[in-house]
């Protein structure tokens, strides 16, 4: 079986940089939904964490960004913090391509599972993991996280969290090639 990641349009995908910061902060904050940082915090992540962090362009600039990181206690593990998708490219597989693109990189070369966290009224995200784990045909567990309670301003909604894997590099490259 063949799984396409592809999309069929003029997407460059790179690491970010210092320079993008200001961009992924507007782009985060134009979505309306995820907890928008300090512009600070988002220059320190795509200076500090662009090995595993993706930009995706287009002619008019940034239209996706997803931070990761290897979680410290589970080197296996690509954990997913946001992802951003200008809602003009929404719907079109950007986040799963750029997930996949992510996973290619040397620095995810050990990685065995993907895990994220995600509020209940966040569907986009939910049916973007979910059928991650469709395409690498594995597990995706679902529990408890963060409750609204841990959050220290009211209104947050819980989070829960996706665990994604085990899967196994060379069975995807070959279902994406």
């Amino acid at each position: 079986m063949t799984i396409s990641t592809d999309i069929k349009t003029d997407f460059h995908f790179r690491k970010p940089t210092k320079d993008d910061g200001a961009a992924v902060w507007e782009l985060i904050k134009d979505t309306g939904v995820l907890d928008l940082n300090s512009s600070y915090s988002y220059l320190m992540w795509c200076e500090i964490f662009s090995e595993t962090s993706i930009v995706a362009d287009r002619e008019e600039g940034t239209v996706g960004f997803i931070s990761g990181f290897i979680h410290p206690d589970h080197p296996k593990t690509l954990f997913i913090w946001q992802v951003a998708v200008n809602e003009s490219e929404r719907g079109k597989g950007l986040g799963t391509k750029m997930l996949f693109q992510l996973l290619q990189r040397e620095a995810c070369e050990h990685v065995a599972y993907i895990e994220a966290t995600v509020s209940p009224s966040n569907t986009p995200s939910q049916q973007l993991f979910k059928g991650l784990a469709k395409k690498l045909d594995t597990n995706c567990e679902i529990d408890d996280y963060f409750s609204a309670d841990d959050f220290p301003q009211e209104g947050h909604e819980d989070e829960l969290l996706f665990k994604i894997g085990p899967f196994q590099k060379n069975k995807w490259i070959r279902m994406i090639e």
